[in-house]
């Protein structure tokens, strides 16, 4: 949907966590300026706290009547940030800070704030479809075992040193962790019982560093994926890797299903993950479709279903903007 352009700006806010900003004065200019070089007024700005990663925020900047939602962090806080928006008319633009990024990496996006601010100026919007489990809701995927455990191993001051190849560090101390028994509902079908070491359930397909696991999942189509990875040892790992990497039609030890609904449930407690970002650990992940449910900022053609379509050249008008925001 292009939502056409308007002789007036529209009403935003910012949603910031300050951990992730080195520069948070030079940061806050920088958006005001482009805002208010495109004609949008000056935005309203919250920050984050370790009590509410964004979803408080976000929902005072929708009850003040704003029309699009920056979220600027990590996934932790777009993932928030999407909880506070889901079934509003308000808008989601990212402003990636942190170092997974994974809705970013499937916009296409990068770590790029002038291609976010160019984004949302250009008034491209999609619908999409997101996920529900328990009060929180996931835009990307949710995880159950090895993906969370690599979350929980990788370290914090390694991921802000050299970023997402910090999560393979994570992931090689658990490539040879014991599976776990898990009994698999989709839908009203009959169970599923498997010995896995993951189970994702995707809203769309590309995981940390852009690798794209579920090359059929769209955020709009009414589906969760959901894949099984059923690795045991290091050779079946490398199978794995090597053949989505290549984006092979076959993965070998991994099954991928379809469902509006779906229940995980474990033998053991296990950890959990949204959007790249932890949850409490548990032995069950319930998650269901929540059908066209939250308007995101695009780029505009937006005809890839990935959502990356003409995602360079937004980032080099963004910049064009930004540097003449600066010289004035």
């Amino acid at each position: 949907m292009d939502s056409g352009q308007d002789e007036h700006g529209l009403r935003s806010a910012v949603v910031v966590n300050p951990v992730k900003v080195a520069d948070l004065d030079a940061f806050r200019r920088t958006v005001r300026d482009a805002l208010t070089a495109a004609g949008w007024p000056e935005p309203m700005w919250f920050e984050t706290t370790a009590d509410d990663p964004g979803r408080g925020q976000t929902e005072q900047a929708v009850a003040a009547g704003v029309d699009v939602v920056f979220a600027c962090g990590g996934d932790g806080t777009v993932m928030a940030c999407v909880s506070g928006l889901v079934g509003t008319e308000v808008a989601l633009a990212v402003l990636p800070q942190g170092t997974g990024n994974l809705l970013a990496a499937n916009l296409g996006l990068s770590t790029d704030l002038a291609a976010g601010l160019e984004v949302a100026i250009e008034r491209g919007r999609r619908l999409l479809d997101v996920g529900a489990v328990e009060e929180h809701h996931f835009a990307v995927m949710a995880g159950m075992g090895f993906d969370a455990q690599m979350l929980e191993a990788t370290n914090e001051t390694t991921k802000k040193r050299i970023g997402w190849p910090a999560y393979v560090v994570g992931a090689a101390r658990h490539l040879r962790d014991r599976p776990m028994k898990v009994l698999i509902r989709l839908d009203d079908q009959k169970p599923l019982r498997r010995r896995a070491r993951s189970v994702l359930v995707a809203n769309v397909g590309r995981l940390q560093g852009g690798v794209r696991l579920l090359t059929e999942a769209e955020p709009d189509d009414g589906y969760l994926d959901v894949a099984v990875l059923s690795p045991r040892t290091l050779r079946h790992w490398l199978a794995l890797g090597w053949a989505v990497l290549r984006r092979q039609d076959r993965v070998p030890r991994m099954e991928v299903f379809r469902a509006r609904r779906v229940e995980i449930v474990s033998n053991r407690s296990q950890p959990r993950e949204l959007d790249g970002d932890l949850i409490a650990p548990g032995r069950t992940l319930k998650a269901e479709i929540r059908r066209r449910a939250l308007w995101l900022c695009v780029p505009r053609p937006e005809q890839a279903p990935d959502l990356a379509d003409d995602a360079k050249a937004a980032a080099e008008r963004g910049e064009r903007l930004v540097e003449e925001t600066r010289s004035e």
